[in-house]
């Protein structure tokens, strides 16, 4: 991109983004019941969120780029049958909006139109990033999950983190564990421990040398597919892969 595009572009975005945070604290401001402190920092964290989400998707192009890559799967929890035709890895952070957009709007029907099919193999990897304050624990939390109980385990404490994905503390990720029927004692001294972070790091590295630039992003057989795309664009994917 030349200069002088870039130095427009970058215009752009602190003027959206001052605008942004002036209509916010606008409506801060006269709301009738204005939301607390905490939660209208987290609303304007996710508006900033979302427009840069567009920009970068704006600049990358089409969400699904270039050859395919040959994605591990490392050791990290999967979903379906292992030997399914289409393997689908994710790299994901759990206090990711568009992440949670996802597994909201898009997962649930990969999972009941292919993975419940023995048609595509699911497979989650961590890609937490460092300016989401609980992402990191979130990942080390799910990964004790899956310590102790495996695979089944860890979507368990997967799906509990994206439905309160507001509610994100190391607090709650202890008393989340008690409620999923984990022992207290095990998950507590693996989370304080950090016993996982070699397999967070190895996930984020991986994530980064195979193209991986935000989250969510997705390899479909080794097909890229950046941000949480609507259920059409994973199926057009996933039918060309099963038809070869």
């Amino acid at each position: 991109m030349p200069k002088g595009q870039q130095k427009v572009v970058a215009t752009t975005l602190v003027l959206s983004i001052a605008a942004l945070l002036l209509s916010a604290f606008t409506l801060y401001k006269i709301s009738d019941a204005p939301l607390e402190e905490d939660q209208f920092m987290a609303s304007v964290e996710k508006g900033i969120e979302a427009y840069i989400e567009k920009q970068r998707q704006l600049q990358e192009g089409p969400p699904t780029a270039g050859e395919p890559v040959d994605v591990s799967i490392d050791d990290d929890a999967m979903k379906g049958d292992k030997n399914a035709p289409v393997t689908i890895v994710e790299f994901s952070d759990f206090e990711c909006p568009f992440c949670s957009r996802f597994y909201r709007d898009t997962l649930p029907d990969i999972l009941s139109e292919y993975v419940d099919k023995g048609k595509v193999r699911f497979v989650y990897r961590d890609f937490a990033l460092s300016f989401h304050q609980h992402a990191r624990t979130a990942s080390l939390a799910s990964e004790c999950a899956k310590d102790q109980g495996g695979d089944k385990a860890f979507f368990k404490y997967h799906d509990k983190l994206y439905e309160n994905q507001t509610a994100l503390s190391t607090e709650n990720f202890k008393a989340w564990a008690v409620e999923l029927g984990l022992n207290a004692s095990k998950f507590n001294d693996c989370l304080d421990s950090e016993k996982f972070a070699d397999e967070i790091d190895k996930d984020f590295a991986d994530g980064k040398a195979y193209g991986v630039t935000g989250t969510p992003a997705f390899f479909i057989n080794g097909r890229l597919v950046s941000g949480a795309q609507p259920f059409s664009v994973f199926k057009g994917i996933i039918d060309e892969e099963l038809a070869k």
